[in-house]
């Protein structure tokens, strides 16, 4: 058995109804691909809908399994609703909402319009609000159990410098997880997060680390396992999160990056760099004091 390889069985999601936004590609699609195998349908969204027939014939033809691309900007109300109705009409039902859509880019504050820093707000905050909101009501009308999970980030609680847009909206959802997973629980309605480190993705990350900036900071040196993510282990996260097998897990946020924020939260984590002579000599000079 490797992390690379899926851990459910294969009847883990058997015809479960689950909407992925952002599922054309990166993490989406990957999450995606993974919950066909184990049996359900998916619907996924996003605004270019050219990609996501792409990606629909892709994994149909990949895995045997039933894509429904549906067009559709989480930032406007009436898209999702018509999205929520589109795949109600295809698919009968809705089981499961993986908000995973997002926006993102480096940027000092201070160069930022007031524009951009909504834009990523819309798309991250107001965007998972608009399908929970939606597709709760749905499931609370129809008395039907459902599942959330969404995708937030490490700095969800701690923040971070030149991405302070994305900070904001992720901690929005993260609280929003938590409260509503308190507040929907009569609704037989569940609440769960991931907080991925790096996963590398084409089309996030190249405008996140564009040019040589990738090789410059290279991630793996802030991760103590010293690699990157690969997308199968947090397909393999999801598809327990959003299955029966997690039916007592609620109003959680799991962290899957190798460790990373908690090598960057410790006073002393930088110590690792000192070679393994100047410790010798640490050593020395601390006994040496002792004695004195």
């Amino acid at each position: 058995m490797k992390y690379t390889e899926g851990m459910l069985r294969d009847d883990a999601l058997k015809d479960k109804i689950i909407i992925v936004t952002g599922g054309g590609s990166g993490l989406g699609k990957a999450m995606t691909r993974y919950f066909l195998q184990l049996g359900a349908k998916v619907a996924i969204t996003s605004r270019n809908l050219d990609k996501l027939k792409q990606t629909a014939t892709e994994l149909e033809q990949e895995t045997g399994g039933t894509v429904l691309p549906v067009a559709c900007d989480v930032r406007n109300w009436e898209e999702v609703e018509a999205m929520k109705n589109t795949v109600v009409q295809n698919f009968g039902f809705i089981d499961i909402l993986v908000n995973n859509a997002a926006g993102n880019f480096i940027s000092p504050t201070e160069r930022l319009t007031h524009s951009a820093f909504d834009s990523i707000l819309d798309i991250v905050l107001k965007g998972t609000k608009n399908c929970t909101l939606s597709i709760g009501k749905y499931w609370i009308d129809q008395k039907h159990p459902g599942t959330v999970l969404n995708i937030v980030t490490t700095y969800s609680w701690t923040g971070s410098a030149y991405v302070v847009p994305s900070a904001c909206a992720k901690a929005g959802v993260l609280a929003m997880t938590r409260s509503l997973a308190v507040e929907w629980a009569k609704y037989n309605i569940r609440f769960n997060a991931i907080a991925p480190g790096p996963f590398p993705t084409e089309g996030a990350w190249e405008r996140l680390l564009p040019g040589d900036l990738a090789e410059k900071f290279d991630m793996r040196k802030k991760v103590p396992l010293r690699r990157v993510g690969e997308h199968q282990e947090l397909a393999n996260l999801a598809a327990y999160l959003v299955s029966d097998y997690s039916a007592y897990m609620n109003g959680e946020v799991v962290t899957l990056d190798g460790g990373e924020w908690l090598q960057g939260a410790g006073e002393f984590n930088m110590l690792e760099a000192i070679p393994q002579e100047m410790w010798d000599m640490l050593e020395t000079m601390i006994k040496a004091k002792k004695k004195s």
